[in-house]
């Protein structure tokens, strides 16, 4: 039983793992993409559009790997989590149904129209299909945050006497106090991820003395969306979702944080340090005294409640890979904000383009975004364990029982496989288009 539950969650995490390498590409570049045809309907300045027309094509790509990535993960809820998909889908079949009906053939519909069309319905027109691709991605990572929010935080239920979820309000299930701060510090996160791509592909053109008119733009429009979001990651959406944490999962913020025991007088916050679970303490570690307790509850003195105060049994199961996702993730994103506020600062000198040494760091910072992202994932999921429905339904009780963990197993290897391939694929094509560039308008 142990087996099968290692390798059925083991599957499902890196195919997710594997799938959101795109959808937190497309749902920030489509803003972009958007704003770029925006300021060329303002001004008239043939390279606004052509950039649109430029990124559209990689979204396109990353939109179609989503789409080729995502798929499986439907089919795991029947084959490796039946039992979960049998006690549950009665609620999150509706926002899962919702995000496939509404949010994917939206952007799909409207994204053939924006490839396509801009000779047949005219700038503005096409400026509307856009923004449509635009609303259908946000709306497809609203639904899916819903359904992930309920997993948190179930709101607006009720349990049948066999053991199955019915929702009896389905306006909780969208104003559920987890979704909003989640799906705020989410997109946002996308935007970073699209703001180091567009900014990295900026600063190789320029590098490369090629394409030096739309290396300034992207650069330029990369560090202006990269500072901005970097910052509201961070605060208020971070410091919200944390929030939420402390007052719905208190042990799992004492694990995140790597609170062993309830510190009296205020919780330091620790910088570096590695979780002993034998000793339950953590080694080498340096702190700052009473910072975290004033983060928390803008109190010096606050208390937050250490491991010791809960029961073993409710503890994450994963306790030292949560740390350490959660660790990542801030470290990443306190770099991402140190590094934008420098480039905005030599944008503002105008003197960006030609300091070669944050053309090159933001070109080798292309793969930390995505870092900080799944990390950010790992640390909201790890942090929900043993629980795939918090404290109802344990993670244990939701896998399939006639699925052996052989199969499983057999099939993570297909996809490992299948995955890498796809991937060199993707990074030919997309490296192909970045490599002949936006199409130069001669005068």
């Amino acid at each position: 039983m142990e087996d099968m539950l290692f390798y059925d969650r083991m599957q499902f995490a890196f195919t997710i793992t594997f799938h959101y390498l795109f959808p937190q590409l497309t749902m920030g570049l489509s803003l972009m993409i958007v704003w770029f045809k925006w300021k060329f309907l303002r001004t008239q300045i043939e390279n606004y559009n052509e950039a649109a027309k430029f990124w559209m094509k990689i979204f396109a790509i990353n939109f179609a790997m989503g789409v080729v990535t995502g798929i499986p993960m439907e089919f795991q809820f029947g084959t490796n989590w039946a039992k979960f998909s049998e006690l549950t889908g009665g609620i999150i079949g509706q926002t899962l149904a919702m995000e496939g009906m509404f949010s994917f053939f939206l952007e799909s519909s409207f994204l053939g129209l924006f490839l396509f069309g801009e000779k047949l319905l005219g700038h503005k027109l096409h400026f509307i299909t856009g923004f449509l691709v635009f609303l259908g991605s946000w709306a497809s990572g609203y639904l899916i945050i819903a359904t992930h929010s309920w997993m948190q935080h179930p709101v607006g239920y009720e349990i049948l006497e066999n053991g199955k979820f019915v929702l009896n309000n389905f306006g909780a299930l969208f104003s559920n106090p987890w979704l909003l701060p989640s799906y705020l510090h989410n997109q946002l996160a996308s935007i970073i991820t699209a703001a180091f791509v567009v900014s990295a592909v900026g600063a190789f053109y320029l590098l490369n003395n090629k394409h030096s008119d739309f290396g300034k733009l992207f650069l330029k429009t990369g560090v202006i969306f990269g500072l901005f979001s970097s910052v509201l990651v961070a605060f208020p959406t971070g410091d919200l979702v944390a929030k939420n944490v402390v007052k719905h999962q208190p042990v799992t913020f004492a694990a995140m944080e790597g609170i062993f025991e309830t510190e009296e007088g205020g919780s330091e916050i620790v910088l570096i340090g590695q979780p002993n679970i034998l000793e339950k303490k953590l080694d080498n570690k340096i702190a700052v005294p009473n910072i975290l307790s004033f983060l928390t509850y803008q109190e010096w003195d606050a208390e937050i409640k250490g491991l010791n105060e809960f029961e073993p049994n409710t503890y994450p199961t994963n306790i030292p890979g949560l740390y350490y996702a959660y660790h990542i993730m801030v470290g990443l994103g306190t770099i991402f904000i140190g590094l934008m506020f420098l480039a905005a600062i030599q944008l503002f000198r105008k003197k960006l383009f030609t300091t070669k040494w944050i053309l090159w760091a933001l070109l080798f910072m292309v793969p930390f975004p995505y870092i900080a992202n799944t990390t950010g994932w790992y640390t909201a999921e790890l942090g929900r364990q043993p629980w795939l429905v918090y404290n109802l339904l344990r993670t244990s009780e939701g896998i399939s029982p006639t699925v052996s963990s052989g199969n499983t197993l057999f099939t993570l290897l297909g996809f490992i496989g299948l995955y890498l391939l796809l991937g060199l694929l993707f990074l030919i094509l997309v490296g192909k288009i970045i490599y002949k560039g936006p199409q130069t308008i001669k005068h």
